[in-house]
């Protein structure tokens, strides 16, 4: 007897085979196998005439979906049929949660099996759990399946409704989602509160304080702050209303300002301070409890500094290689056997005084809670430590995260005591905190936040010298301290991620390619790990604020998920709440006719901001200001750099003055007498060379390096930055040129190897790219290679394929900052959906090649249709194809225009070994 077992992805095929019989073989789908149409094209000519084809859904009979095979999965699918007719059985593998359980669904519509057919559930790869779950199979569950199929019918209706709105009111290309835009407003909303923050200054003195006691104990130095003066609280940050500036009204407090500070200061320096008061409180801490998906993200994002695709498809990878559990969870519990396993890692590598009193176990509260019952976790029943697992780079540091995050659910809590010591001069009152850990515990293992456990132990100790009330330490120094009060934090994908599951929007599963999406759409730009709406963002924020609040509002969005949830148990209805939701009497279809009218496309491109004199506006380049003049009505381009809550007025007339007056002019090359300009375009502040003649229409131009401001730019660093590249001299070894220049990342060495390509080091704190000189230059060079954030492109290759058939360049395969990718010459491609490094073949790299490169000729003959979809998997972005081709019949005379707008079909390509989630 033959056993066919479809999975996703290969390396989960190739894992899995090593733990069935040799009867079993292994299959992979790559991810979903049939879906809503992407594009025209891909509609069957028997729903073409359909006005409905273009939406994928006819609403009209019961919202049924119009689900295709996509061009790239059809040879796929007929190796799935081909090798279930050598089989007697079918077992679908896929993953255990609702889009798991949907493929598993379309692969039975699709495949039609004629033989008896399993459904094979895990939630670890290991030779335990895969030979538990053989005999343990059961039916596709229809329930987790509706509510997924819900789900997707739901994004694709409001993206595919909303996004031509926001085509034809402020931008084609835009999107709109079901849970993107929530997510999208959230940021908006923050920097609204950046924009209307009004900062207020206060002082306060910080005393360096020395105890003299006897015994070393009694001895030391340490700081105390001012907290009250005549018996009054001292002002400090948290007493600002942040609308105006000032201290919130009804208060009652001491605001200082400088020269009160200072007087302060020189009165009270050389006076008697004595202790009046000690307070002792012993506290202990649990460790958190082990990774959910979100807080993986989260932690992964601040420790590791990678986002959460990153985290993803790192978890996917190491999920299917088989090192940890199912990485999409909404779970913190732990089986008793991950319990045992970690109780015997803290015992072997830490003792039993480290080890807690009791097994702890934890709870998941979420009342939306998913599938997979168990927490992120080391899989098997006993855990490899990250040296035995033989992992390297990102894997190696995402598992050791998990790992030490799992074991220190076991281990004792840390017992500490807090210090605050109250300590008196004349009529103002200092307070000293400090801090003691009396048993570190689980801090030995894992502190959240920090690499270095160690090391964070030592940091959160702040030790006080032992003084008694009545003691009478002496003030070393006294130092007058100004603040300014500091605008709401804008949300980093961590903190994001964080509110979009207290808020109950989305699943976490879903998270990573929310936020992936908005950078994408152009909605926010990633500033300093920091997540910046953009000027388009704002618009059509506004739009759906003020035509459609519910579809942003986080409440309506969290009982549409809890509604979901609901589907899944069969509390609800899916029909009658789709029904509702889209042709009710407030439906989102009657929502659109009605508002579409209402709407102005003039005033939905306007960005709303005070105190501006010009008008912001969304235009098909960007944003840009406008102001009627003297002269006529005045445009110019934003940059792109300039985030909404930083346009002020000032900043708002340079840009119009360079306009209407010409550019400022810092003064003359030395060398040939040219004019040299300081000008702001779209991309930042940059200094030009001469005017703009047809003889010379691109003069010489130059960005202003990170941290120079159009201010301090002198006429000798002008005509530095204007001459660049530098060359800085020949390479002893190589005989190559090296250089230092400006780039997109800021400035940098290069060395030129000629066929073996060019060497680039950015450059450290303290070079500067005009003076840096040629020893210094080779310093760099000879360094290692760092790579940004863990995430640049190696110099060498993860793997050569081979040489192309028809030029002889070798194919190879890099990590870039988006994952793996293969290159051929100039042209990149990112692997095919389930392909990884170790899996991939030539001939596939090269199929992938010869897409991508047709996708780029087409691009450059043919206007790219944009949709608003992020992705067919996920409820970030629908839209649909602005095409109208399809859901109308078109005459003779027409028929050729038709044709033309049919003719764009959207690709959609993957990274490796990561399959895009849809169910949250």
């Amino acid at each position: 007897m033959s056993t066919l077992v479809i999975v996703e992805s290969p390396t989960k095929a190739r894992t899995i085979r090593n733990y069935l019989p040799s009867g079993y073989r292994v299959e992979a789908s790559m991810g979903h196998v049939r879906d809503l149409p992407q594009s025209a094209s891909e509609i069957p000519a028997n729903a073409k005439g359909e006005k409905w084809a273009q939406l994928g859904v006819n609403v009209e009979n019961n919202f049924e979906p119009l689900y295709v095979v996509p061009q790239d999965k059809k040879k796929i699918v007929k190796e799935l049929k081909d090798a279930l007719k050598q089989a007697d059985e079918l077992v679908l593998a896929t993953d255990e949660d609702r889009e798991g359980e949907s493929i598993s669904w379309h692969l039975l519509q699709l495949l039609q099996p004629k033989v008896p057919t399993k459904r094979m559930v895990f939630h670890e790869i290991t030779q335990e759990a895969i030979q538990e779950a053989i005999q343990n199979c059961r039916e596709v569950d229809e329930r987790l399946v509706r509510a997924q199929e819900t789900r997707r019918i739901l994004d694709r209706l409001v993206g595919y409704t909303l996004s031509p709105l926001l085509w034809k009111k402020i931008a084609f290309g835009l999107s709109a989602g079901r849970v993107q835009s929530v997510a999208v407003r959230l940021l908006v909303t923050r920097e609204r509160q950046r924009r209307a923050f009004r900062k207020g200054s206060y002082w306060d003195l910080k005393a360096n304080l020395e105890a003299r006691g006897e015994t070393p104990e009694t001895q030391g130095s340490f700081e105390a702050r001012l907290v009250s003066l005549a018996g009054i609280k001292v002002a400090t940050g948290a007493d600002f209303d942040e609308a105006t500036g000032q201290i919130m009204a009804g208060r009652s407090v001491t605001l200082l300002n400088e020269a009160e500070a200072r007087a302060l200061a020189d009165r009270i320096h050389d006076r008697p301070w004595t202790v009046t008061n000690l307070e002792e409180r012993p506290v202990t801490r649990k460790p958190s409890p082990p990774f959910t998906t979100s807080t993986l993200q989260q932690e992964a994002n601040r420790k590791l500094g990678l986002s959460a695709r990153e985290t993803m498809r790192v978890a996917q990878s190491l999920y299917e290689q088989g090192y940890i559990t199912y990485m999409r969870t909404d779970s913190i519990n732990l089986s008793q056997q991950a319990i045992a396993a970690a109780r015997a890692c803290v015992e072997e590598k830490y003792g039993t005084d480290y080890l807690s009193p009791q097994p702890r176990q934890y709870s998941t509260k979420s009342k939306g809670a998913q599938e997979a019952h168990e927490a992120i976790r080391p899989a098997g029943s006993s855990f490899r430590t990250p040296k035995q697992t033989g992992l390297k780079e990102r894997e190696l540091r995402l598992y050791d995260l998990i790992w030490k995050r799992t074991v220190a659910t076991q281990m004792a809590e840390a017992r500490q005591t807090n210090i605050t010591m109250q300590i008196q001069v004349e009529d103002a009152g200092f307070r000293a905190s400090g801090k003691r850990i009396d048993f570190p515990g689980f801090f030995r293992a894992y502190v959240e936040g920090s690499d270095d456990p160690d090391a964070a132990i030592e940091d959160q100790e702040v030790i006080l010298p032992r003084l008694e009330i009545g003691d009478t330490p002496a003030c070393t120094d006294l130092e007058a301290i100004g603040h300014e009060t500091q605008p709401p934090a804008r949300y980093t994908e961590a903190s994001l991620v964080k509110m979009l599951e207290s808020e109950g929007i989305g699943r976490p599963s879903t998270y990573a390619s929310i936020i992936g999406t908005i950078i994408d759409r152009g909605y926010a730009q990633m500033v300093s790990n920091a997540l910046v709406p953009t000027f388009t963002a704002f618009a059509v924020t506004s739009l759906l604020e003020k035509y459609f609040p519910d579809l942003v509002d986080t409440s309506f969005t969290a009982k549409m998920e809890q509604t979901l949830d609901e589907i899944s148990t069969g509390e609800a209805k899916w029909l009658p709440y789709l029904k509702e939701f889209y042709l009710g009497k407030h439906g989102l279809e009657t929502q659109v006719k009605e508002q579409e009218s209402q709407i102005d496309p003039n005033a939905a491109r306007t960005v709303e901001l005070e105190n501006l004199a010009a008008k912001v506006r969304i235009g098909r380049f960007g944003a840009y200001l406008e102001i009627d003049g003297e002269e006529g009505q005045v445009k110019a381009s934003i940059p792109k750099d300039l985030t909404p809550s930083d346009l002020d007025p000032e900043q708002v007339e340079t840009l119009l003055r360079q306009k209407t007056e010409g550019p400022d002019k810092v003064g003359f090359h030395p060398e040939t007498g040219e004019p040299i300009y300081l000008l702001i375009g779209a991309y930042g502040p940059y200094v030009q060379l001469g005017d703009a003649t047809d003889e010379n229409p691109k003069p010489k131009r130059a960005s202003l390096p990170k941290g120079v401001t159009p201010d301090n730019v002198t006429l000798e660093m002008a005509v530095g930055l204007l001459a660049l590249p530098r060359n800085l001299g020949i390479h002893p070894e190589t005989g190559g040129k090296i250089q230092a220049s400006l780039g997109r990342f800021g400035p940098y060495i290069v060395h030129d190897q000629g066929k073996e390509g060019k060497e680039y080091r950015s450059l450290k704190a303290g070079d500067d790219v005009l003076t840096i000189d040629f020893d210094r230059a080779l310093a760099l060079l000879a360094e290692p290679k760092a790579t940004r954030g863990g995430r640049g492109k190696s110099k060498a290759p993860l793997r050569e394929l081979g040489a192309h058939p028809k030029d002889g360049e070798s194919v190879n395969i890099y990590e870039g900052p988006y994952g793996n990718y293969i290159k051929h010459g100039k042209v990149n491609a990112s692997l095919p959906e389930g392909q990884t490094v170790e899996s991939i073949t030539l001939a596939i790299a090269l199929d992938a090649l010869t897409a991508k490169a047709s996708s780029k000729k087409a691009g450059k003959s043919t206007k790219s249709r944009k949709t608003a979809e992020a992705s067919s998997n996920d409820d970030t972005a629908e839209t649909a194809s602005k095409s109208k081709a399809a859901s109308t019949t078109k005459k003779a005379s027409t028929s050729k225009t038709a044709a033309k707008k049919t003719t764009t079909k959207k690709t959609t390509t993957a990274t490796a070994s990561t399959r895009k989630k849809a169910d949250p």
